[in-house]
């Protein structure tokens, strides 16, 4: 194991010294950079707003993008910041005294109210310029409201809480008329719910906040100076529009739920944290005298909606009786303070103050600070300036807190995307596992990081933790990437021997016997992974050693079946005479090759089982490379043992129907070896054709003589069409088969002849039946009772001759009678056609004077003309053009020959119709008469009708203009 650690390091010199040369230059040991490129910009990025008010400010709210603030006494300023150069400005109209104490903006941004010191209160939508008194409210100083994020809308605040300095909880609606700007009065309604006591008496609202919960339950908080009030109640659904009123009547006789605190300065203040739009608020943190009382939000508690509560007092540089802080507003990790001269931000998670930013003394004494839960800007105020807070990326240093605290899930959650700060957190888990003796957590989280490899190893096999140090070398192997080779190696076979070594301990202990199972488990799973797929198969020889020192046989055989060396499993079965193993491993992987290898072996010891998987094979094996197995096999084996060479060639030629002569020879010599009563039927089965033939042959006829299978021999000697050979060999065994062997040359009568001649001698002379010779005579045609009469011999009488001869006689006296009347038919045949041709000579038409030609439709008498049998009558000459554009080349040719000889005779024409003795006028010597030309042109041009022959016909694809004319055609249309 030692040595395989010592090779691995060797393997990572390189990328060590590579390590090494870049932390010299300010990369550690882990490979991630440190060094920062630029300045980090703070999580909390002050910016001054370019405002600079015409009056002190007096109040400022801001929600949903839209900011209100009062200056001075009657003036009231609103900014929508997505368009932050169009203020709209709004005169409150008071010609009294009253300043504005509070206001206060919905989530919206669409609901102003303003709380004046004279216990008025005035409200202001969005949407109109008209600042309206609400009358129900008067005599009450508004501390506190709130809104209904559930059922508000931007002309409805639906029922809303507010609270009162007194102490009372009122719940009012305000509504913006449809029908005019206001209706009378917008506050539709304003009732008392409630009253807030402290010990001392009522005490005033500081705070007021509803959320909803799930199953239509909802919790209001509710804030004084010293206590934090929690109301939980049910509205039942379809309800919620009646308000608030069923929830605070279940605490009418008694208190609520609340927390106390003994410290107070004079008012509180809580914040919420949202971390999405239209979500519940997910923690808080209330300012009151004794600190800030953080906590999250549980909306599936029953009874109250705090959860995981602890109070993180105020630094020690603050003192609440000079410099108390105004205000608090909460982020995903922080709280802000505010107070007179600077804001300190502390984290939620360890109380430490992170931030801290004083402002100069030229801006006056801060004010107030305020959050737009919408866009998570914060925003504070003196009476001369305004500032504002961009949070960025919060969540950037979180990792270390969390990790700090142990709390390493959380910390990896926050640093995910960062890996250099992923690996700090790794180690830093790794190394507290490792000290709680979690060691196998240990391994896991070492091998996520990029510390260096040989220090994790050594430190585990110093604690003596193997199996730890298996668990970190199998997260370190998956680890590694695809190019790294050599490490990929090396942790492959240190973990097959740690493996190997881990069993080996185990087996010999019967109390282990389930860890065995379980490790031998990892074992076969580890050899079996894809990703080790390739490795193991480049160094399977390595695996294979290492496995045979072990004397390890089983995962031997596992291992080769993984890297399908299927070779070594089948011999190692054999070895061990486990033939069906070995048979069972080639059935399952049909490896070709492999059934040629073991087949000689198998079929020794199993050979039906081995016929069986060949044939479970079919088509895949070559029957060919099956032969020396089978011929081996059945050299020495029983009749019964060449069965089932038989049967598999049988499977072969016919289920595969497989050509190959090899086969069909060899199966020819196993039926005349053993099964002599197939051999015959597998002949004739295979036909008489030689082209269709797949044995050989001559290979058969000489396999079948040694074996003396003469029927078998007769067959061959037909299908090579060795008839005489046949037909002697067949005289020796059956003289019915002779016949049949006669009669196959059907072509051949003088063969035929012969063949019955020699099976007439060999009745005549070896059987001496005179019988069976004549029925030979009766068999074949061909044989005449002459041409058997020289085999007898001469003491034979005519007795047994008599009925042959008559029975010859006879023949002769009917083939006689055919032939004379036959004649007599071709005589009555000949003079019916003599008769037909004198008719036709006398055959005529008629043509009335007023007929047309069918081609021009000018009169037919005027110029010589044809008549045809259909009725149609053409001019030469119109039925000349007609034909001759339709006739082939070389009748073109002919016919304008004969037109030229025709031309050149002297003879005038002056009718269509040849005179009775022009068929002796000759125009000289070696020259065709007149009419002879005339009837060479009528055989070509009227040979038949142009409108009812085949020319029509042949014209049915013909088109109407010429292709060669066609353009000039379109051009003459146009």
């Amino acid at each position: 194991m030692a040595s395989i650690l010592d090779e691995y390091e060797d393997s990572l010199y390189r990328s060590a010294s590579v390590q090494q040369s870049r932390a010299s230059v300010g990369i550690p040991h882990s490979g991630y950079v440190n060094a920062r490129l630029e300045k980090e910009t703070p999580i909390f990025n002050k910016q001054r707003i370019d405002f600079t008010p015409p009056e002190k400010i007096n109040s400022l709210v801001v929600s949903s993008n839209q900011l209100c603030m009062s200056l001075g006494k009657d003036t009231l300023l609103r900014i929508d910041l997505g368009k932050p150069d169009e203020p709209n400005q709004v005169e409150l109209g008071r010609k009294d005294e009253a300043k504005v104490y509070k206001m206060f903006l919905d989530h919206t941004g669409s609901h102003l109210l303003i709380a004046l010191n004279t216990s008025e209160c005035l409200y202001l939508n969005r949407s109109v310029q008209k600042v309206r008194a609400l009358s129900r409210w008067k005599g009450h100083l508004i501390e506190s409201v709130g809104w209904n994020k559930f059922l508000g809308s931007e002309t409805n605040t639906g029922p809303i809480l507010v609270g009162t300095a007194q102490g009372q909880i009122y719940e009012a609606e305000i509504s913006v008329s449809e029908g005019s700007l206001f209706s009378t009065n917008p506050d539709q309604y304003f009732r008392q719910v409630y009253t807030l006591e402290e010990e001392s008496g009522p005490a005033p609202v500081c705070c007021l906040e509803v959320e909803r919960g799930i199953e239509g339950k909802f919790f209001i908080i509710a804030t004084t100076r010293k206590r934090l009030f929690q109301f939980v109640g049910k509205v039942p659904e379809g309800t919620e529009q009646q308000g608030f009123s069923s929830i605070f009547a279940m605490h009418a006789d008694h208190l609520p739920s609340f927390r106390e605190f003994p410290a107070n300065f004079g008012f509180s203040e809580i914040a919420f944290y949202t971390p999405k739009l239209r979500s519940n608020p997910r923690s808080f943190a209330w300012m009151m005298g004794n600190g800030v009382l953080y906590g999250t939000l549980d909306y599936s508690r029953p009874d109250s909606i705090l959860s995981d509560e602890r109070v993180w007092v105020y630094p020690s540089d603050i003192d609440i009786t000079v410099n108390k802080p105004i205000s608090i507003v909460l982020t995903q990790f922080h709280f802000l303070l505010l107070l007179p001269d600077r804001v300190k931000a502390v984290c939620t998670l360890n109380g430490q103050v992170v931030f801290q930013d004083l402002f100069l003394e030229k801006f006056g004494l801060l004010t107030r600070m305020i959050k737009d839960p919408t866009v998570q800007q914060i925003w504070i105020h003196t009476e001369k300036v305004v500032f504002r807070y961009h949070v960025q990326r919060e969540s950037r240093d979180v990792w270390k807190m969390y990790m700090n605290m142990n709390k390493f899930d959380l910390a990896k959650e926050y640093c995910k995307d960062r890996p250099e700060c992923l690996d700090i957190v790794l180690a830093k888990e790794a190394e507290h596992c490792f000290q709680n003796k979690r060691y196998l957590d240990s391994a896991k989280c070492y091998a996520l990081t990029q510390n260096y490899f040989e220090e994790i190893a050594l430190k585990f096999i110093e604690a003596k933790q193997e199996e730890a140090l298996m668990e970190f070398l199998i997260k370190k192997l998956s680890n590694l990437k695809p190019s790294e080779k050599t490490q990929t190696t090396l942790l492959t076979t240190w973990l097959t021997e740690l493996y190997l070594n881990w069993l080996g301990i185990l087996e010999g202990d019967p109390s282990q016997r389930n860890l065995y199972l379980d490790t031998r488990e990892k074992f076969r799973t580890f050899l079996s992974s894809p990703k080790n797929k390739d490795c193991l198969f480049n160094n399977r020889a390595s695996i294979y050693e290492l496995l045979a020192s072990h004397g390890d046989t089983e995962h031997m055989v596992y291992f080769a079946v993984i890297m399908q060396d299927y070779e070594r499993v089948v011999a190692h079965h054999c070895q061990h005479d486990e033939y069906d193993e070995a048979l069972n491993v080639l059935s399952r992987h049909r490896d070709e090759k492999l059934f040629y290898k073991f087949s000689p072996v198998l079929i020794q010891h199993i050979p039906k089982k081995v016929v069986d998987a060949w044939i479970s094979m079919g088509s895949r094996l070559d029957a060919r490379n099956l032969i020396p197995a089978l011929v081996n096999y059945s050299q020495s084996a029983s009749t019964q043992q060449i069965n089932e060479a038989i049967r598999y060639m049988e499977f072969c030629v016919y289920q595969l129907e497989e050509t190959q002569q090899a086969i069909h020879n060899y199966l020819l010599s196993l039926y005349a070896l053993c099964r002599p009563d197939s051999l015959l039927s597998y002949l004739e089965q295979a036909g008489t054709n030689p082209n269709r033939i797949h044995y050989d042959l001559k290979y058969a006829l000489r396999l079948c003589a040694e074996h003396g299978h003469h029927h078998a021999c007769v067959h061959i000697y037909k299908v090579m069409e060795l008839y005489e050979e046949a037909v002697d060999l067949a005289l020796q065994v059956d003289v019915d088969l002779a016949k049949s062997c006669a009669d196959l040359p059907e072509d051949d009568e003088e063969l035929r002849k012969k063949l019955w001649l020699k099976i007439a001698r060999h009745v005549v002379q070896e059987e001496k039946d005179v019988k069976k010779a004549m029925a030979c005579l009766s068999s074949c045609a061909l044989l005449k009772i002459e041409d058997v009469l020289p085999f007898f011999p001469d003491f034979v009488t005519i007795d047994h001759f008599k009925e042959a001869i008559c029975n010859s006689l006879e023949d002769y006296n009917k083939h006689i009678e055919e032939l004379k009347r036959e004649m007599e038919e071709a005589t009555q045949s000949a003079k019916r056609i003599r008769e037909d041709i004198q008719e036709m000579r006398n055959k005529y038409g008629s043509v009335e004077p007023q007929e047309k030609c069918a081609a021009c439709d000018f009169p037919l008498l005027n110029r010589p003309f044809y008549l045809f049998l259909c009725s149609h009558m053409f001019h030469c000459d119109c039925l000349l053009q007609a034909v001759f554009p339709n006739l082939p080349a070389y009748k073109q040719a002919k016919l304008e020959d004969l037109q030229k000889k025709l031309a050149a005779t002297s003879q005038p024409s002056k009718s269509h119709h040849r005179p009775k003795d022009a068929d002796t006028i000759s125009l000289g010597k070696g020259q065709q008469s007149r009419e002879q030309i005339k009837a060479d042109i009528d055989d070509i041009v009227a040979a038949e009708c142009v409108y009812c022959g085949e020319l029509m016909i042949r014209s049915i694809d013909k088109p109407f203009i010429d292709p060669q004319k066609y353009e000039e055609e379109m051009q003459s249309w146009l």
